[in-house]
């Protein structure tokens, strides 16, 4: 098996597409051949922690009203071409995903990991919800099988807050700039939300060579 490291936010929705992408290959082979493990990349990483309101946070990072919603309404072109009806106009706050990230480590833990992040992109991206919100990722936890009460306390103190901003960091130093990124066996990089057909190229490949 060969190891695929994705860097990604919640909050990204290249980030959702990408993985939606992504999926619709992994679904067209009988066996791929990765093993996913996701790590952790603040689109926002001066985000306050209570988030903000979501139209301020478009419009400040876009100029204006009229750039956001023209950036967002190719975005949202491009997730429908992907299969993904992303509803923008439910989405009030733009959070902090620094406890999101944390949770999506948590779930690694007990191999979660995928769960939770599909779980994520869907909570924000289709119904809205506040992910930065602890009592919605402890729900998130819930329906991924994981301990939901457990996650709470741990969402109530810092328990890895650190090495998560660290490895975020860590990232940057290295050279990400933006996500998703995806490294295949720790050596080559592929940036960037990539149609099916490029997964499954790289899948022959790497079948070739196994």
């Amino acid at each position: 098996m060969i190891k695929l490291d994705i860097l990604s936010d919640p909050i990204c929705p290249w980030c959702f597409i990408g993985k939606t992408l992504m999926d619709k290959a992994f679904a067209e082979v009988e066996d791929h051949p990765f093993v996913v493990e996701w790590h952790p990349f603040q689109l926002n990483p001066d985000m306050p922690r209570g988030g903000m309101d979501r139209r301020e946070y478009l419009e400040t990072k876009f100029g204006g009203k009229e750039q956001a919603v023209s950036v967002y309404g190719r975005i949202h072109d491009a997730g429908v071409a992907a299969g993904i009806d992303m509803d923008f106009g439910a989405i009030k706050r733009t959070p902090n995903t620094l406890d999101a990230h944390r949770l999506i480590h948590w779930a690694g833990i007990e191999a979660k990991q995928t769960p939770v992040v599909d779980a994520l992109f869907d909570a924000y991206f289709m119904e809205g919800r506040d992910i930065g919100d602890k009592d919605v990722l402890a729900d998130i936890a819930d329906s991924a099988g994981l301990d939901a009460a457990a996650i709470r306390r741990l969402l109530d103190g810092d328990s890895d807050t650190a090495d998560i901003s660290a490895r975020d960091a860590n990232s940057r130093a290295k050279g990400v700039s933006g996500v998703p990124t995806f490294i295949i066996a720790n050596q080559h990089v592929v940036p960037g939300a990539q149609q099916p057909e490029l997964w499954l190229k790289l899948i022959d490949e790497i079948k070739e060579q196994l």
